[in-house]
């Protein structure tokens, strides 16, 4: 992968464990159709595009797994890092009425 997400290790390695095979070919293919995007798109955007990708894997195992820790633990970790990324995409406010 040109795009190095190290978070689709981690959570490809989880739908192992739980055994979520389907999900494994959904995260793989979805991987698979960013790659080419990587020129056209830029680095950091493909990564918050598969950042929210994997949260909603996640939002899905959570649901499914409600007591599992991994789950949780990993979740909360990729929400943070897509946040902190999708900071980078948003557009300043201009101040376009200051008052005095």
């Amino acid at each position: 992968m040109a795009v190095e997400v190290p978070e689709v290790d981690e959570v490809r390695r989880l739908l192992e464990k739980l055994d979520e095979r389907v999900l494994i070919a959904r995260l793989d293919s979805f991987v698979a159709l960013n790659e080419g995007l990587e020129t056209k798109k830029g680095k950091e955007f493909i990564e918050v595009s598969i950042l929210g990708f994997l949260e909603g894997v996640l939002t899905a195992l959570r649901g499914k797994y409600p007591e599992n820790g991994d789950v949780e633990g990993l979740y909360r970790r990729v929400v943070e890092r897509r946040a902190e990324l999708d900071r980078l995409f948003r557009k300043p406010r201009i101040p376009y009425l200051e008052e005095e």
